[in-house]
């Protein structure tokens, strides 16, 4: 039996624990941090985002290690997401949700 809403909510988020749920929002590119133009998708509006795969995930993301293959260029919004956070727990329970 996999994790429930519950056991997410009682576990805090650590980078030994972090499922990177993050990587499966929309992200849009508000600065110029140096992103590589292979990663940059243009929205409905010409604005930048960063591009998703078709599995939903964030296009950066190493797939077997759930961390960012371009950490030192990453977007703003991903610089100030904080880990542990409302968002980041409320992430990490919909995916829970997701999954079952």
């Amino acid at each position: 039996m996999g994790a429930t809403i519950e056991d997410v909510l009682k576990t805090e988020a650590s980078c030994s624990n972090c499922q990177a749920c993050c990587c499966r929002l929309e992200v849009m590119i508000l600065t110029d941090t140096g992103v590589p133009d292979v990663h940059v998708s243009l929205d409905e509006w010409g604005g930048e985002t960063m591009l998703r795969l078709d599995d939903g995930w964030c296009s950066a993301i190493d797939r077997d290690t759930f961390m960012c293959t371009i950490y030192e260029n990453r977007p703003l919004i991903c610089r100030e997401f904080e880990m542990a956070s409302y968002e980041c727990t409320n992430e990490r329970a919909l995916h829970v949700l997701a999954s079952c």
